[in-house]
């Protein structure tokens, strides 16, 4: 078979060099919470980990990831013991630095597989668009910015969540694919966002007979629910014997914190609390009364909540009722029509509806939208005019992460050279529809795109020239509505696309 260069391994290569040069680049607090979280499994007993409240950036990730900072704290201790230690907070020697740095890189490769496997698992014409996708992925500049400077393990963890999307491919995978997404859901619960569209076609393909709905495999059942009874066991087990579930719980869904941050992701609360903003201005003129000491939540800077002035305030069970309804309307497709395309776009919706309506959403959760979206965003045209702005807003989003000088010219040049680069590529690979396209849609994806440009601009360099530090509030305000409007418009032309194909 003829080889399609570059190659995933060529491309990993050279995006591992690149990163290494980012190892002293600024890291934010994620790199003490990791640090911190290394500290915690490698000095206390296992009944203690979700208690330990030393530091403020206590253990609130599920059992599989404490046990894999456990794995990578074993060798820790051969970079620089003293970084194990739970009280020794803010702990960043060099060692320390290099050594977590070169943690994600290393785990990254999970990603790399996965991808791997996904171009292999294509054929034919598909084959080429499946290896520009994938190559997308490696290079994502959400994962070089969050990963890699900002400091998570992301990549890794995608690249499970891939693995499990393409294990289902093909029905041989299905119960392979049910149990590796068990197990994400185990690393990092945010994926539970995405677990009804699986819940949905493991139900229509693997559990229900193909010929009828009525008539169910209870083998399979049988096997998939006793696998997924078995991972959550050797996850939750041994803390369930110390009677620590609610403890566990208690952090990982820690609902007293707001509905927004005062950097709202860019979803449908950031153009609500837009609109909130401007009524505080409108609202005396028409008789409508202001609360005055919401007025100044927005003005804070980067940390804190959003509480609205004019409009009223959303409830966690408002979140979470237009959530499920966005996510069920999808879902009722796949069951009835459940092929892998069809999968991978409920997910992709699911990952929409979570992050536009869900209770406290962080600007990093836009990836569970992007990168399932990437897989079959190549599909046709009508998709690529869908993906093309969530790809824009999305990245462009993840810009108020790295807030220091240093870091703006890798941000903004990397990221436009990659929505440049890819974009073009995609635009070239991608085939015609078998339908009509959009008029409008791709009018207003040309427009969204050509705004970003001097929106940046202004965000990131004349704000600070013009009005120096007052007003540190109206670059993010900007930067979250103008992301929200391309993400909003994205969701809304892939709702369209889906249903139409």
């Amino acid at each position: 078979m003829t080889e399609i260069y570059p190659t995933i391994a060529q491309c990993a290569i050279v995006a591992t060099a690149f990163k290494i040069l980012l190892f002293p680049a600024y890291k934010s607090t994620d790199f003490e919470v990791h640090r911190n979280w290394l500290a915690i499994t490698n000095s206390l007993p296992l009944w203690e980990w979700y208690y330990e409240k030393t530091s403020e950036w206590t253990l609130d990730y599920p059992p599989f990831f404490a046990y894999f900072e456990w794995i990578l704290s074993q060798v820790a201790k051969l970079a620089d013991p003293a970084m194990l230690r739970v009280y020794n907070l803010g702990y960043d020697s060099w060692q320390t630095v290099y050594f977590q740095r070169f943690t994600v890189i290393a785990t990254e490769l999970m990603l790399v597989y996965a991808l791997q496997l996904f171009v292999d698992s294509s054929h034919g014409v598909t084959k080429r668009a499946a290896q520009a996708a994938a190559i997308s992925i490696l290079l994502s500049p959400g994962l070089l910015i969050i990963d890699h400077i900002h400091f998570q393990y992301n990549g890794a963890m995608y690249g499970v969540l891939i693995l499990s999307l393409i294990l289902a491919r093909h029905k041989s995978g299905l119960l392979a694919s049910g149990l590796v997404f068990a197990a994400l859901l185990c690393m990092k619960h945010i994926y539970l966002y995405l677990a009804p569209a699986y819940f949905v076609y493991l139900l229509r393909t693997y559990c229900l007979s193909p010929k009828s709905i009525f008539r169910i495999q209870f083998l399979n059942c049988l096997k998939l629910g006793s696998g997924i009874l078995g991972i959550f066991g050797l996850a939750f087990g041994p803390f369930a014997i110390k009677n620590q579930i609610p403890q566990i719980l208690s952090r990982l869904f820690p609902f007293s914190r707001g509905l927004c941050h005062a950097y709202w992701a860019p979803n449908v609360w950031a153009m609500y609390s837009f609109v909130d903003r401007v009524m505080i201005f409108v609202a005396p003129r028409l008789g409508l009364p202001v609360r005055t000491e919401a007025i100044n939540s927005v003005t804070r800077g980067l940390v804190g909540d959003t509480s609205f002035a004019v409009l009223p305030e959303i409830t966690p069970r408002v979140c979470f009722a237009l959530t499920l309804l966005f996510q069920v309307i999808p879902l009722v497709k796949l069951f009835f029509r459940p092929n892998w395309d069809a999968f991978v776009g409920a997910v992709t919706l699911c990952g929409y509806s979570s992050f536009l309506f869900g209770w406290h959403v962080h600007e990093k959760a836009i990836l569970l939208v992007i990168i399932p979206f990437s897989l079959i965003a190549l599909k046709d045209r009508r998709h690529l005019s869908a993906f093309r702005p969530l790809a824009v807003s999305g990245h462009v989003s993840l810009f108020p992460l790295l807030f220091t000088p240093a870091e703006f010219p890798i941000k903004t040049v990397y990221t436009i050279f990659w929505l440049v680069l890819f974009l073009m590529v995609f635009d070239r690979t991608a085939p015609a529809s078998k339908s009509p396209r959009f008029f409008l849609f791709d009018r207003f994806t040309i427009l969204y795109i050509t705004v970003s440009i001097p929106l940046i601009v202004y965000c990131s360099l004349l704000h600070q020239i013009i009005f120096g530090k007052s007003y540190e509030f109206l670059p993010l305000m900007f930067m979250s509505s103008y992301s929200a409007i391309g993400v909003v418009g994205s969701w809304v032309g892939f709702m369209v696309v889906y249903f139409a194909s």
